[in-house]
């Protein structure tokens, strides 16, 4: 639980920075450094934790499919992931709950960038902050808690979500947002002390 509590929002913040400085600075190394940290992160998640595996190899497929890796810092942890993912295993996962997951990272990347919601502020928000996969989160921590007092209550193809998963990956949508927040200040600062070390 720990772990959980500290790799979750580790991964989230180092993956915004890592988006950010490929993204707006054109800074592949310090867009490789965090990207490196952040995919470390989501690997010994996915490796010890069904949850986590599903959610973020929904996360994964969803932004694949809506073609957000799209530079040579999103491939690299992209294999990476995938690699930490073939040595060392994933949990099992319950397919509808991956599709499910993959389905709501698809629509809250495809929502963001969507010229029809110009002028739309609550639909917006709502896809700018990825609510569609949070929702989607939420209702598998639900059913999960339900679960845990119900125990017969199953679906196929339905792993419902630990209750506390809702919150580990608040944390990392948290601190995904406040790693977008003072981007400019961190990058500054990363990018000095990487020249200082090459």
């Amino acid at each position: 639980m720990l772990f959980e509590v500290l790799l979750y929002p580790l991964a989230g913040f180092f993956m915004k920075i890592s988006d950010d400085a490929q993204d707006e600075k054109n800074n592949i190394i310090v867009g490789a450094v965090t990207g490196l940290i952040s995919v470390m992160a989501l690997g010994y998640l996915a490796v010890t934790s069904s949850d986590a595996a599903t959610i973020f190899l929904g996360i994964l497929l969803g932004t694949l499919l809506a073609g957000k890796v799209d530079n040579w810092g999103h491939i690299i942890t992209l294999i990476i992931f995938l690699v930490i993912l073939t040595i060392w295993g994933i949990p099992e996962l319950g397919i509808v709950t991956l599709a499910l997951c993959l389905a709501a990272a698809y629509g809250d990347e495809v929502g963001n960038d969507n010229d029809w919601l110009v002028g739309k502020r609550k639909l917006t928000l709502f896809f700018r902050y990825r609510f569609v996969l949070k929702l989607t989160v939420l209702l598998l921590a639900l059913g999960g808690l339900i679960q845990k007092f119900y125990p017969g209550v199953l679906i196929p193809g339905v792993s419902f979500f630990q209750p506390e998963t809702f919150i580990y990956f608040l944390l990392f949508d948290l601190a995904y947002e406040m790693a977008g927040i003072v981007f400019n200040t961190l990058y500054d600062g990363l990018n000095r002390n990487i020249r200082r070390l090459s």
